[in-house]
């Protein structure tokens, strides 16, 4: 009787391990209709359409990861999605909704990097033991690193009003220096988007530096060939409106309302958001100046 319910439970193993193998095999072969379903979102010219879409494409992401759920590509893939869809549709208009997003999206790239060695200890540590870590991190981890500092320093930006979550700034800001450094040129060279805002929404006094601002958003728009109208959005939000510069507000704004399509369809998404974003912006110039 031993003897059988040994093998019994032997087989039961097998087959547990089976199953997990198989449902995980079966999100690695659907990889390529989530990565051929982000190219289709982000070549999308109507905005209500994208915004319609997100939300169960942002769920069947979440069932996916329930059955594999160490997928790096597809964690990276959810933390990119919840970044989109609050920057893009919810936190003009509700923006605690967005950071609860902002916050899911961190837990995902956070969990791929505490794959990579970047664990909670870690993270919770000094800022020199972060910073030895992520020194070993190398391109393998660029994707986990900005979604993480990205969704991380929304999330602190819709949490200003708590001591925890500005403590937790710089830590999000050595992770996009990382990014900064294996490649600048990732994401739309989202990492000196990342830089413009950081160093152009302070006052000197208060740690900005407003010539590495301008410096980084031109980076930028040099290797985006001047078609991403995100670029001139934000300088125009942070930059712009830090130095008291309403002209060059109100005419960033304005260029980018007015802005033709650009040839390059796989940013008509994103350049259609900074369109309707301009737009919410120059409604608050005379509030702002």
């Amino acid at each position: 009787m031993k003897t059988l319910f040994l093998r019994l439970s032997f087989i039961f193993l097998i087959l547990q391990l089976g199953a997990c193998s198989m449902a995980e095999l079966t999100v690695k072969a659907s990889m390529p209709m989530i990565t051929g379903g982000i190219t289709a979102l982000n070549r999308e010219t109507d905005l209500q359409l994208a915004e319609d879409s997100m939300p169960a494409n942002i769920e069947l992401m979440e069932g996916m990861l329930i059955n594999a759920p160490d997928n790096e590509e597809l964690r990276n893939y959810a933390a990119q999605a919840y970044y989109g869809y609050a920057y893009g549709f919810i936190e003009d208009n509700n923006p605690q909704r967005a950071a609860n997003f902002y916050k899911r999206g961190l837990n995902h790239a956070l969990y791929n990097l505490q794959q990579s060695g970047i664990t909670q200890n870690i993270l919770s540590g000094d800022l020199q033991t972060l910073q030895t870590e992520l020194n070993s991190l190398d391109e393998d981890e660029i994707a986990s690193l900005f979604w993480a500092a990205s969704n991380w320093a929304k999330w602190i930006d819709h949490n200003r009003d708590k001591a925890e979550a500005i403590a937790d700034l710089p830590k999000a800001v050595m992770l996009m220096q990382r990014v900064l450094e294996l490649d600048e040129t990732f994401y739309m060279a989202g990492a000196h988007l990342f830089f413009g805002v950081y160093n152009g929404s302070r006052s000197p006094m208060l740690g900005g530096n407003y010539e590495r601002s301008e410096m980084h958003f031109e980076r930028a728009r040099k290797f985006n060939k001047k078609q991403l109208l995100i670029v001139d959005l934000l300088q125009a939000e942070y930059l712009d409106r830090q130095q008291f510069n309403q002209q060059a507000f109100h005419q960033r704004l304005t260029q980018i309302i007015d802005a033709p399509p650009t040839s390059n369809v796989d940013i008509l998404l994103i350049n259609n958001i900074a369109k309707r974003k301009a737009k919410i912006l120059l409604k608050k110039e005379s509030e702002w100046f």
